[in-house]
């Protein structure tokens, strides 16, 4: 047990430091990225490094498997430079043993990525698209979901619109149960529309099923109502609008995300790509152990041997292919190519197995 702890700590400490490297290296970066990108008489040095200390924590997230294993080749480098692995091994510890303690450490690693950074991730994330939209002057999200449907907001040439729907089409490009609310430039309500449908088209909505209420000065809208089989309404949004306004699911935290995938499935939306991201998220915990995996199958070896650099070489490519099949299966999986649970778990899972094949052939040859 007292050797087990110890490979953990120095794990652990090896962890670290590679974090902290990334996260002054991206920030750095990020800052610069910032300083350029969104230049502005209110917008200097000061408020670039904060946007992109905003940014740091979905960069740090999204590359932690790779820091996962340089960290691991980093570790059991050191450890055979210094005999400490052949120590182990003389005590009678298999490498698949001295491999427990890392591979604990990396799964509630990703377990606390799971449950504290994701959330962190979600709300910083929010916060920094936020921040840059206001900088460039544009509007931050076209639409909304709630149990009570769908909200959408587009401009007008007297004000604003706001539109409300009980349901949508797959595509999202058709309403159902739809009322328009047009305001003016003083935010104030001039006119109400209700269809039974309206479908979005080049530059407009098709609306049938209509009823108009003219809010400006009648004491009884009511009394003045108009009826329509079909009217059109100006519209400036798209329907590539329309699907960028749900957003990364990643900015979605993921105790809130099966509640949201409800909401846009009843919505009448299609809610592929963030069941995939649910599911690649609940088995990241697999592939940061995969990574750890991967990196001591070419690592765990005395320095005597030689070829240790082509050796740290085999284990990064292996690494950064392990990264891109990961992120070309849930690519497949939000194009709905592959099932979901497919694109999810096969990435890890696949990493497991094949490094865990590498040790074994390496112990028993």
């Amino acid at each position: 047990m007292t050797l087990q702890w110890y490979f953990a700590r120095r794990f652990v400490m090896s962890f670290l430091s590679m974090l902290g490297i990334f996260a002054g290296l991206i920030w750095m970066t990020d800052t610069v990225e910032s300083l350029r990108s969104l230049s502005s008489d209110d917008f200097g040095l000061q408020e670039a490094a904060a946007l992109a200390l905003l940014q740091l924590p979905a960069t740090i997230y999204e590359v932690i498997p790779l820091i996962m294993v340089l960290a691991t080749i980093t570790l059991f480098l050191k450890m055979a430079r210094t005999s400490e692995l052949i120590v182990t091994r003389a005590a009678g510890r298999s490498a698949i043993r001295s491999l427990i303690a890392p591979v604990i450490v990396a799964g509630l690693i990703g377990g606390i990525g799971i449950s504290v950074l994701n959330p962190i991730v979600a709300a910083t994330s929010r916060i920094a698209e936020e921040t840059r939209d206001e900088v460039r002057g544009r509007a931050t999200s076209v639409l909304a979901l709630s149990s009570e449907g769908l909200w959408l907001r587009q401009a007008a040439p007297e004000g604003q619109i706001v539109i409300h729907a009980a349901g949508a089409s797959l595509g999202g490009t058709i309403l159902y149960d739809v009322t328009f609310l047009r305001f003016d430039a003083d935010a104030l309500p001039i006119e109400r529309v209700a269809a039974s449908r309206a479908e979005l088209v080049p530059g407009a909505w098709d609306l049938t099923g209509v009823k108009v209420w003219d809010l400006t000065g009648r004491l009884n809208p009511e009394a003045g109502v108009r009826t329509s089989a079909w009217m059109q309404v100006p519209s400036d949004l798209t329907l590539d609008q329309i699907r960028d306004s749900f957003g990364d699911p990643s900015a979605i935290p993921i105790w809130e995300l099966p509640a949201f995938i409800d909401q846009l499935e009843a919505a009448g939306f299609a809610a592929l790509s963030h069941r995939v991201w649910l599911h690649t998220e609940l088995a990241s915990p697999v592939f940061l152990v995969a990574m750890v995996l991967i990196g001591a199958a070419f690592t765990m070896r005395h320095t005597r041997f030689g070829r240790t650099g082509l050796m740290v070489l085999f284990a990064v490519l292996l690494g950064f292919s392990m990264y891109f099949l990961k992120s070309f299966a849930q690519v497949l999986g939000e194009a709905g190519k592959i099932p979901v649970l497919a694109a999810a778990w096969f990435p890890p899972l696949a990493g497991v197995f094949l490094s865990l094949a590498l040790l074994l052939h390496q112990e028993d040859g």
